[in-house]
């Protein structure tokens, strides 16, 4: 690293380090409220006021409690979107901490209140402190977790009102460095669809079987049926997870439940093995059922897609990530993930990438390595500056005066 260089990283971190503290205190005032999708009010109000106070023009009620922040300095007529998710998810909190969830049964476990945090603490210094031209779009979404918050902000014209020629987004990840930087070009999220299968027979009394048509049996048997599409009909080098999480049937000991319902998980990284997938579960369910002699209702409801980092996006991004943090703190292409995430939605309209900052690993002070999605999880503080002092190089590298 040469001279100029870790000049330029200390002024940038320090610079964005001397007000993290008060966005620390943002943060786990968010945590301490937080909300479901749809239901961010609160959260929505506090981004909102402390965009106005800082000169940026609010733009709010897409996809109900979503809003954007534009700020348009200079004369140059390149748009740059930058994302935070907002809302919580259905989690009794067990951390114990001063600023824990005050909202019984909701919880920030996935660092959304990190992530707002972070955009904000960049929205400031961006505003005033950094001289940059064109227009910047501060994307603020709600109903991230499962609930399609992004597609609902583009169904209510996103980015018709706020075009953008490139977005970004940023998500914490336990389990790797604190401050680390991760991206990956191509496809880097799998897809998420929700199948309900129900099967109607014909309900009978335990001790004469051959008096009924058992949607148990069938049941079960298409529960291992459907583990061979995996392992015999897509391509071994390609990812593909079918699970079924639930299967309910019956309720007492002698009698045959007339009907059985099973409700499963697909995953894919690939557009064609996601098709895939769902013609091979239709065809299996239908003609396991039929052997069986009972009836197959399928509702196929394709959730969130593949989500694809594009090339040209993620190399600056990369590269924005190498001049701040240096080569070493930076993974240039990690692994793919088999979790979903919306922003895939806002990718397949807007070139653009996703990566992911590192909340811990468990070493030094042993913060951050907690999974998502737990009740014992919080967002590493130490990210806010990290996290805003890479957004606002990267608007300033991508919006050159």
């Amino acid at each position: 690293m040469n001279a100029p260089r870790e000049a330029f990283l200390h002024d940038k971190l320090q610079a964005l380090q001397a007000q993290a503290d008060e966005f620390i205190a943002v943060r786990r005032d968010i945590h301490k409220h937080p909300e479901m999708g749809y239901k961010e009010y609160r959260t929505s109000d506090l981004v909102a006021e402390q965009l106005h106070a800082w000169g940026y023009q609010v733009t709010r009620g897409l996809g109900g409690t979503g809003l954007v922040g534009q700020l348009q300095k200079g004369s140059g007529t390149k748009s740059i979107g930058l994302r935070a998710d907002m809302d919580a998810l259905p989690i009794d909190e067990s951390t114990g901490l001063p600023y824990a969830s005050c909202n019984t049964g909701i919880m920030h476990a996935c660092g959304h209140d990190g992530h707002t945090a972070m955009l904000l603490a960049a929205a400031k210094h961006l505003a005033q402190k950094v001289n940059f031209s064109g227009t910047l779009n501060l994307i603020f979404q709600p109903a991230e977790e499962g609930l399609a918050g992004a597609k609902k902000m583009m169904d209510d014209g996103l980015f018709d009102q706020f075009p953008c020629d490139a977005i970004f987004a940023m998500h914490n990840m336990p389990g790797h460095p604190q401050g680390q930087l991760i991206f990956r070009d191509g496809a880097a999220m799998a897809s998420s669809d929700n199948v309900t299968i129900t099967l109607d027979g014909q309900g009978g009394h335990g001790a004469v079987p051959h008096k009924a048509v058992d949607s148990i049996v069938a049941a079960s048997a298409i529960v291992n049926g459907l583990q061979s599409i995996v392992s015999r009909n897509v391509d071994p080098q390609e990812m593909a997870v079918i699970t079924v999480g639930a299967f309910n049937a019956g309720s007492t000991f002698n009698v045959i439940p007339q009907t059985a319902t099973l409700k499963l998980s697909v995953r894919s990284l690939n557009r064609e093995v996601r098709d895939l997938l769902e013609k091979r579960i239709t065809e299996l369910v239908h003609a396991q059922a039929q052997s069986y002699g009972v009836r197959a209702h399928i509702d196929y409801h394709r959730n969130y897609p593949v989500l694809v980092n594009h090339v040209r996006e993620t190399d600056f991004a990369r590269q924005v990530g190498e001049e701040l943090v240096g080569a070493e703190q930076v993974t240039r292409q990690g692994r793919a993930l088999t979790g979903s995430e919306d922003f895939a939605f806002m990718l397949e309209a807007v070139p653009g990438s996703y990566l992911l900052i590192g909340n811990g690993d468990g070493t030094g002070d042993g913060h951050g390595a907690c999974m998502v999605h737990n009740p014992g999880y919080d967002f590493n503080d130490h990210n806010v500056a990290v996290g805003s002092a890479y957004w606002s190089l990267l608007v300033e590298r991508f919006l050159v005066d």
